[in-house]
């Protein structure tokens, strides 16, 4: 989804990011060998053995900013300028690199980056800090044996809507529609295109149409389109097609997450609409759809710091860190690894 624009990263020192890595390992989920059971009669019962990791040999990893789990800083220092440009936001330790490690990859292409859309796939992003992220598919060859997707958010408009519904008070906007002029348009929504009042629920269901729905339809073509190119492209790969965390909330919860329980109902259902399109537009394009959603249920915005998987305003202590608002953290991008790895096992 789309990350802060005003992305010249801050670099933040602080003493509590200085917490030393333990490394990608903790993203696999596989349990440990078990003993064999003993039955009634002494014998044993053999345990079936976990399903190993597929060989994979060159890995790409495409898609937005809750791919690339942007953060400003955290213990790892700035953004990782390693496979895009430093203003993309990349994680040092988002799900593709924590996955590419426990693959043991020869080769990781990393084109995640924040504010991504399908359009990026096939031209240079220009950024925000002066930099020029190059087409994703470029990274593409046709060695390619596996690749991640994590796109259509941008394309549908979600994350300036979602932003919208933040109120700076802990009730409806008592004020008529129109009675606050809009501010001006900002691509990277921290209050959204609007003053900070909510309202997003009868913003975009104006009229009784409901233009996030329709924008959501809009954008599936646009991924179908993306997902056979790829196997174009990359004719051995498998293409995972992988969705959006369990992060946003059916309720406001204040201050955490300060909105009006009727304008996070909305959005909600339309993150629950997203998914469903992106499944949709995997099985039409020939991707592989892994569900991220319902494994991360539980671990929304409105859940304690050391459970959820995001934050709303940025800062985290799971791990330290200065994120970008409303995205993954730390753990929220070590939840999309395991995820994908127990895919990759089990298929």
């Amino acid at each position: 989804m789309k990350p802060l624009r005003a992305l010249a990263p801050a670099v933040v020192v602080l003493g509590a990011l200085a917490t030393p890595y333990v490394g990608p390992a903790s993203a696999s989920t596989a349990p440990q060998a078990a003993p064999q059971a003993s039955t009634s009669r002494g014998t044993s019962t053999p345990v079936k053995a976990t399903p190993k990791l597929p060989r994979v040999k060159e890995y790409v990893s495409l898609g937005d900013s809750w791919s690339a789990d942007v953060v400003f800083a955290n213990q790892d220092g700035t953004p990782d300028s390693t496979y895009a440009p430093i203003d993309c936001a990349q994680s040092h330790r988002n799900y593709p690199k924590l996955v590419a490690a426990e693959l043991g990859v020869a080769t990781l292409r990393d084109a995640t980056c924040g504010s991504a859309t399908t359009d990026d796939f096939t031209a240079p992003q220009d950024l925000p800090a002066g930099g020029q992220n190059p087409p994703q598919f470029d990274r593409l060859t046709k060695s390619t044996d596996l690749v991640t997707v994590g796109i259509g958010g941008n394309d549908a408009g979600i994350a300036g809507a979602g932003m919208d519904c933040l109120n700076a008070l802990p009730v409806a906007n008592p004020l008529p529609a129109g009675t606050v002029p809009p501010l001006p348009d900002n691509p990277v929504p921290v209050i959204g295109s609007e003053a900070p009042l909510g309202g997003c629920k009868d913003k975009y269901t104006a009229g009784g149409h409901d233009q996030l729905s329709e924008r959501i339809r809009q954008a599936e073509p646009k991924l179908v389109a993306a997902f056979r190119a790829i196997h174009r492209i990359s004719p051995h790969a498998r293409v995972l097609a992988v969705d959006y965390l369990s992060l946003v909330p059916d309720h406001g919860c204040y201050p955490t997450v300060p909105a009006t329980d009727e304008d996070m109902s909305y959005i909600h259902d339309k993150f629950i609409e997203l998914n469903a399109m992106v499944k949709r537009a995997a099985g039409r394009g020939g991707a592989e759809f892994v569900n991220t959603y319902t494994p991360t249920l539980g671990h929304d915005f409105c859940q304690l710091p050391t459970v959820r998987y995001g934050e709303i305003y940025g800062p985290s202590a799971n791990d330290p860190a200065v994120g970008v608002p409303a995205h993954p953290n730390a753990a929220g991008a070590r939840a999309q690894a395991a995820v994908v790895l127990d895919y990759l096992r089990r298929h």
